[in-house]
This record gives structure tokens, C-alpha cells and sequence, in this order.
């Protein structure tokens, strides 16, 4: 445990998981949490042992939103936002993260949480999970932007539309036929469901995900020649990696590969 409540652990298999704990104010985040959370998600990305990420939160919650009495110590008139919009990694951390991020996501995911639920690649869900952007009843647009830009591409700018206006709550079954949750368990077997999918993750080449984990979101900025020069590139890189020739050899010799993401 930080001292922000912001936990981080790496498994001897290379899944690193970050929890949000702060379960007696249903993991709200202030913004010390908040800067603690975007440096735990650095180092992921930077953990050479850490190959897979899983954001969850404790208690049965995934993350309130901001705690709004932080928020208020500071004005409205005289509050600073958290970095130029350029900074990539201080608005949408789990994006610039180049490791696949799965949210484990239990109970509530409001505001900042469901913002932070959105950054996630991949989002496997309880059956009381319920996710709301609220943000129109605080008189805020969505506070990472991913409410206006990744939600719609996510779930299509109509249902984006009615969620970010009535900030009403999506709940796990309907968050799943409309392919936002990836699927749905019991909140007992989360993490075990959660880890297993990290450890189909693990079978895949490091040098690869990465690859694509940046033309899938990059892909969704870029016109189809910007994407495609992207990929040769990529392509291009991924020939001449050492993964590649191990993918290769593990093949011909019906064994396991052995990646190093080199």
C-alpha cells in the first residue's frame, strides 16, 4: 500500500495488477490518488518483469469518481487541469501503457472511473457492476476526454450520446450486449477470471502486443494511409525481432515459445 492508496504487485508468471484501495470511500480518487495511479501505471509499463496489466479496485467497487471533497479544496476559477493536452500518459495512462490492460471491474465505475474503465483494452465485469459518466451532473464535460472521444468509437456516438447527457447508470448486462464489457462473472471468481484471461496474453509475443496495441489505438486517430504506413513499419520491425524467430522455431519444433519481447 502507498500512502495514496494506490497499490502495485507483480506475480512470478508477469502480470502486474494495480488495485485502487480506498474501499471506505468506494476507491473516489483525490488527486494524490490520482498521480499515484498514472506513476503506477508507468512503472507497469516499464516492469520488465510485468507483461500483462489488470486494474481492479478493492472492496467491492472499482472507483467513485473524484472525491469531490478534494475537489473542492480548490475553486473552479483558479483549478489547474492535470497537464498540457499533449501529455498523453497523464490523461490516459492504461492507453499510453504499452502492455495490454485488462479492467477487472467490480461494483462502481463513475466519472474517473469510468473514464479509466474505457482506457482499459479489454473489460471483464461482475454482475453488480454499473458504470455511469455523470460528469453533465456536475456541470464538467468527461474529465480525461475519453468519455467524448473513446466511448463513441467504443459503443457508437448515439449510445455515448444518451449516457453522457442523462449520466445514467449502464449496468453489467447491458454494458455486455452492447460489447463494452467483454464478459461478465460473478464477483467471487473476478480476479481468477481476470488472471486466466492475462494468461492467454502471456502465450503472445511482447513485441508483437505492443505493436499492436498502438495501431489499434492509433488506428482509430489516423486516415487509412497514415495506418498503413504505420503497419509496414510495424510489420517491418516484427520480421526482423527475435520474437519473430522464435515464434517460428516453436512452431517447426512443436514446442512452447519462448519470448523475450526483444
Amino acid at each position: 500500500m502507498t500512502a495514496h492508496h494506490i497499490r502495485y504487485a507483480v506475480d512470478g508468471d508477469g502480470v502486474a495488477t494495480i488495485t485502487i484501495d480506498r474501499a471506505e470511500k468506494r476507491n473516489a480518487m483525490t488527486y494524490a490518488m490520482l498521480f499515484a495511479f498514472i506513476d503506477a501505471v508507468k512503472q507497469a509499463g516499464a516492469d520488465d518483469n510485468a507483461r500483462v496489466v489488470i486494474v481492479t479496485g478493492a472492496g467491492g467497487t472499482f472507483c467513485a469518481g473524484t472525491d469531490l471533497a478534494d475537489l473542492a479544496t480548490i475553486p473552479g476559477e483558479t483549478r489547474g487541469v492535470r497537464g498540457e493536452a499533449h501529455e498523453e500518459s497523464k490523461w490516459w495512462p492504461l492507453v499510453a501503457c504499452p502492455k495490454p490492460v485488462i479492467g477487472a471491474i467490480d461494483g462502481y465505475a463513475v466519472g474517473m472511473g469510468a473514464e479509466f474503465s474505457s482506457q482499459c483494452d479489454v473489460r471483464i465485469v461482475t454482475n453488480r457492476a454499473k458504470f455511469a459518466w455523470n460528469f453533465a451532473h456536475r456541470g464538467l464535460v468527461p474529465d480525461t476526454g475519453a468519455g467524448s472521444w473513446l466511448l463513441p468509437r467504443l459503443i457508437g456516438p448515439s449510445r455515448a450520446l444518451r449516457l453522457l447527457y442523462s449520466g445514467d447508470f449502464l449496468d453489467a448486462s447491458e454494458a455486455h450486449a452492447i460489447g463494452y464489457a467483454n464478459q461478465i462473472v460473478a464477483p467471487e471468481v473476478l480476479m481468477e477470471t481476470a488472471l486466466a484471461e492475462a494468461h492467454r496474453y502471456l502465450k503472445s509475443s511482447p513485441f508483437s502486443l505492443k505493436r499492436m496495441k498502438e495501431l489499434v489505438w492509433r488506428g482509430m486517430e489516423r486516415d487509412v494511409g497514415e495506418h498503413m504506413a504505420a503497419h509496414v513499419t510495424a510489420l517491418s520491425a516484427c520480421f526482423k525481432s527475435a520474437d519473430h524467430k522464435e515464434g517460428v522455431a516453436s512452431f517447426l519444433e512443436k514446442r512452447p515459445a519462448k519470448f523475450t519481447g526483444s
